[in-house]
């Protein structure tokens, strides 16, 4: 999804999104097993993914934790700190949204407890949006 042709920015994404793939959580493996090499509804995601985007004449961009370009959307996995950035957050989902994709949360909790339920609830998300 890169716009950018500011070629140190991209290589900045690239570095910062494999560390984040190398310290993956135990939650995130479980969702990325779930969803990987299109093994849920038959669609692509990418994890640690840099989405690009001008700020006030400023060229930035946010990791989402999980894409899907086919669906435009991304797929957050919130942690116990989500709970202290809840304004970052909100912001993040709502320059995404700006961007035409979609942004879906869920915590560590609901995948820990039934990982099932919760790609139901995405299976449910997506279709909505296909209507």
């Amino acid at each position: 999804m890169s716009l950018t042709r500011n070629p140190k920015l991209v290589e900045i994404a690239k570095m910062l999104c494999r560390e984040l793939r190398k310290k993956a959580t135990e939650t995130e493996k479980m969702f990325w097993d779930a969803v990987r090499d299109r093994k849920f509804l038959n669609k692509k995601f990418y994890r640690q993914y840099p989405l690009f985007f001008d700020f006030f004449g400023k060229e930035t961009f946010y990791i989402a934790d999980f894409y899907c370009h086919e669906c435009k959307t991304v797929v957050e996995i919130d942690g116990g700190y989500h709970i202290r950035q809840k304004n970052y957050d909100q912001l993040k989902n709502e320059v995404i949204k700006t961007m035409g994709i979609k942004v879906v949360r869920f915590t560590n909790a609901e995948i820990q407890k039934n990982l099932i339920i919760v790609l139901t609830k995405l299976k449910d998300e997506l279709k909505n949006d296909s209507l």
